[in-house]
């Protein structure tokens, strides 16, 4: 099974969790940077985890929210998705990681299947590594 494992992250905690990720899937997976991504290789993958901070009050950390452009059918259709985030549910409450539920619901509507409930981190990633590798194992 091929994984490509796509993050955005601005000071580095989404990226430490997708390397993190990437470390424990039981399949060999790319860890790629949203900026440096190549469709085609998403188009390729059996499985795409895609993974991306929530800033402030719900919004997707600016290089992925760029990126959810380029969600359509002739990317996604068919795809397996699983989307992973990390967020501060104590300062932001009320939004904690949705960019994690916003990614999903855009890949939905083009057409893929979510294969497991979102991944929220809170805070640091190297505080929740339990929670990572349960999660990252499961693909």
């Amino acid at each position: 099974m091929k994984v490509i494992i796509v993050y955005g992250s601005t000071t580095g905690n989404t990226e430490r969790a997708a390397e993190l990720i990437g470390e424990n899937v039981t399949h060999d997976a790319t860890v790629v940077n949203v900026n440096d991504v190549n469709l085609d290789d998403i188009k390729a993958a059996d499985l795409v985890l895609f993974g991306a901070s929530t800033w402030d009050y719900g919004i997707v950390q600016d290089d992925f929210e760029a990126f959810l452009d380029k969600f359509d059918a002739d990317l996604l259709a068919g795809k397996n998705v699983a989307v992973f985030g990390c967020g501060d549910a104590i300062g932001y409450e009320d939004t904690f990681c949705d960019a994690v539920d916003i990614i999903a619901e855009k890949a939905e509507m083009s057409g893929a299947t979510i294969v497991a409930e979102g991944l929220k981190i809170d805070g640091e990633s190297d505080d929740n590594l339990e929670e990572i590798i349960t999660w990252a194992v499961q693909f």
